[in-house]
């Protein structure tokens, strides 16, 4: 296969434009913060396509499956999966939070936060009651599900739908057949769009830059270390131990998908590679429905970077208003931090709202504290989405195991050469969609 020229590599391009968002919005951060809609736009683009793949995908899957008792089972493994794996993310931020101390010294009098810049944010978390959460799983008709893009109403629309097609024979077989060539037409669309991440890339990065400044890190720079060295131990050493048990590498494994890295990485938002990273998964190896249920789903119930990120910060905020936590205190965030975080998918700014509905079970710690988080929250969103990314890669190939559906020879052959691989897989997808 003939290699591409190296400047028309998509990471290559990816880099490129984030070092370049970056320098401008050092060097002139108000001609950088105008550069915010070419990250919202390419943001929007992706947004535009995930809820008719993941309908027509998920469809698919499901009709195409004679056993309909195996949807069930991949779904209940799953879900265990996200839930045991969760929690230990849940723990660790608090453990660590606990240990390091990041807020120890700053004395931060409540009275002094400005309530403002934070109520758009903690109105979107009062809404998000546990009810509300779950009776907004159902959407108010089949077609609003596909036009608002809400994750689970897509993913319970699209269960139905493959249940019933499932069960109507020949008719059924045909009408799987049109949804599948409808899904291969939405991920031709992506393809294009994909093209033009850089552009993306460069809009989010130089605005963040521009805007927030990176003066604005040094006061808080002691919990964004220890937030990102606390993700990166917990890539390395526990989902590095489930992906060693599963017979990879972690390493390997990012090394594969490096280009969703660098996406997310520049947009702050692990939406924007969903698609892209179904199709890598299925050339790794997981089986089609698997990866269909799996990758939808653990967007919204395998959150592990928020989940680390949000009781890291409890402590932090804590600590930062001298406020004391008892044990039970703490069993309680565990407790609630497990109910808020799902639902929290990879749109930028979901973290944050997740965070203060937590906080409002737990009145000592004042809510007007968070505010002082506001101005790193983009930073902190990088971190969170792209450990949100790995985790969901990796519970796909776990599962795919469980469910004895894993092309172990595929695995073992991308894990051989995950780059070369990765980029074999890009240039034919984008080939194949020409």
């Amino acid at each position: 296969m003939k290699k591409n020229a190296w400047y028309k590599i998509l990471y290559i391009q990816v880099i490129i434009a984030i070092i370049a968002g970056v320098l401008l919005g050092y060097y002139s951060p108000q001609y950088a913060e105008q550069m915010k809609p070419l990250g919202d736009a390419f943001i929007k683009l992706i947004k535009m396509m995930i809820a008719p793949v993941i309908f027509c995908t998920v469809v698919h899957g499901i009709a195409s499956v004679s056993d309909l008792s195996k949807v069930g089972r991949v779904g209940i493994k799953a879900l265990f999966y996200f839930e045991v794996v969760s929690s230990i993310a849940l723990v660790i931020g608090l453990v660590v939070g606990r240990v390091v101390e990041p807020g120890a010294g700053f004395n931060i009098d409540p009275a002094s936060m400005n309530m403002d810049s934070i109520s758009s944010f903690v109105k979107a978390a009062k809404a998000d009651s546990l009810t509300a959460h779950l009776l907004g799983i159902i959407p108010d008709t089949f077609i609003s599900a596909l036009v608002t893009g809400d994750l689970l109403q897509v993913l319970l629309i699209s269960i139905f739908s493959g249940v019933v097609l499932a069960n109507m024979g020949e008719t059924g077989r045909k009408i799987t057949r049109g949804v599948d060539m409808v899904g291969e037409m939405f991920f031709r669309i992506i393809a294009i769009i994909v093209k033009v991440a850089p552009i993306g890339a460069f809009g989010a990065m130089a605005f963040t830059i521009g805007k927030y400044g990176i003066a604005s890190l040094v006061n808080l720079i002691w919990l964004i270390g220890t937030f990102y060295l606390t993700s990166l131990l917990f890539v390395l050493i526990v989902l590095g131990a489930i992906a060693h048990f599963s017979g990879f590498s972690i390493i390997r494994f990012c090394a594969y998908i490096k280009d969703e890295l660098l996406i997310v990485l520049g947009t702050s938002s692990s939406e924007t590679v969903l698609p892209h990273m179904m199709r890598k998964m299925e050339h790794l190896g997981a089986s089609k429905s698997v990866v269909g249920l799996v990758i939808p789903t653990g967007y919204s119930f395998n959150l592990d970077g928020t989940n680390i990120y949000m009781t890291l910060s409890i402590w932090f905020l804590a600590q930062a208003t001298n406020t004391p936590l008892t044990l039970g205190q703490e069993l309680l965030i565990l407790f609630i931090a497990m109910i808020t975080s799902k639902g929290a998918s990879g749109v930028t700014g979901a973290g944050f709202v997740t965070l203060i509905a937590t906080l409002q079970v737990i009145p000592d710690v004042p809510i007007a504290s968070v505010a002082i988080l506001l101005g790193i929250d983009k930073f902190m969103s990088e971190c969170r989405a792209l450990t949100n990314l790995i985790g969901n890669g990796v519970a796909c190939v776990v599962v795919s195991r469980w469910e004895g559906e894993l092309d172990v020879k595929a695995l073992n052959h991308v894990m051989a050469h995950p780059i070369s691989v990765s980029d074999e897989v890009e240039a034919e997808l984008a080939a194949k969609n020409a």
